[in-house]
């Protein structure tokens, strides 16, 4: 008797390996035979987990902290998530509001399977992080690739937008500063983000995972500092 196939889902089929993992095993394995490599593809660290950061963990492992936790957060963290956004950037949320997850793509899945579905459009500025895509696909939607010029600095323009949008659009994903190319979306960028969003009713997904990452004297601009009504 034959063993019996597995079938992947549909929408799992159309899901790629990572291009990303693809490149770091490429690289590991061109390193393990002798050659010299400069791997740039998995954004790891190459510093160690902080003392303090590592201390925290092993004292709540000690004093019993490692049963089920509330869904969004224990009170505690999300009370000091809403304290450190109004300290360093002046925005005023309730933690009731705030969210807390395994990490970003983890975040990002759950927000796309909230949000998406059949027949929606999300605009994705082009170079992106190789995660947006597929995070898109598995929800049912489709990505909507708007392609940005290095002569523009990879910055967003609105002619840009209204020519990659349709009726469909749902949303649009931002990430600034970008992964890949460290490009921040300028003041100008937002508010054309921002017109069409709300004449649209967009949703506006801000990644804002690089946000301390960032040289120079300038403010960051942000999404959330352009128009209060997005707030």
């Amino acid at each position: 008797m034959e063993a019996e196939i597995i079938t992947l889902a549909a929408r799992v089929k159309q899901i790629k390996p990572s291009p990303t993992l693809a490149v770091n095993a490429k690289a590991k394995a061109l390193k393990a035979a002798g050659a010299d490599i400069l791997n740039f593809s998995v954004g790891e660290p190459d510093f160690d987990t902080p003392p303090h950061v590592r201390e925290a963990g092993k004292k709540a492992i000690d004093e019993g902290f490692t049963r089920y936790t509330a869904v969004p957060g224990i009170p505690e963290l999300r009370e000091a998530i809403a304290s450190r956004l109004a300290q360093d950037k002046g925005w005023s949320y309730e933690p009731d509001q705030i969210q807390v997850c395994c990490g970003g793509k983890h975040g990002l899945y759950n927000m796309a399977q909230a949000l998406f579905g059949p027949g929606d459009e999300v605009l994705i500025p082009t170079p992106y992080w190789v995660s947006y895509p597929p995070i898109v696909l598995l929800a049912g939607a489709t990505p909507v690739k708007v392609p940005l010029s290095e002569a523009n600095d990879f910055d967003l323009t609105e002619e840009l937008l209204t020519r990659y949008a349709t009726p469909k659009t749902k949303a649009i994903i931002l990430n600034s500063p970008s992964n890949p190319t460290g490009a921040v979306f300028s003041a100008k960028a937002l508010e054309a983000v921002a017109k069409l969003a709300l004449a649209n009713k967009w949703l506006i997904i801000s990644d804002d995972i690089y946000d301390t990452i960032v040289y120079g004297d300038g403010k960051l601009p942000h999404i959330l500092d352009v128009d209060k009504r997005l707030a």
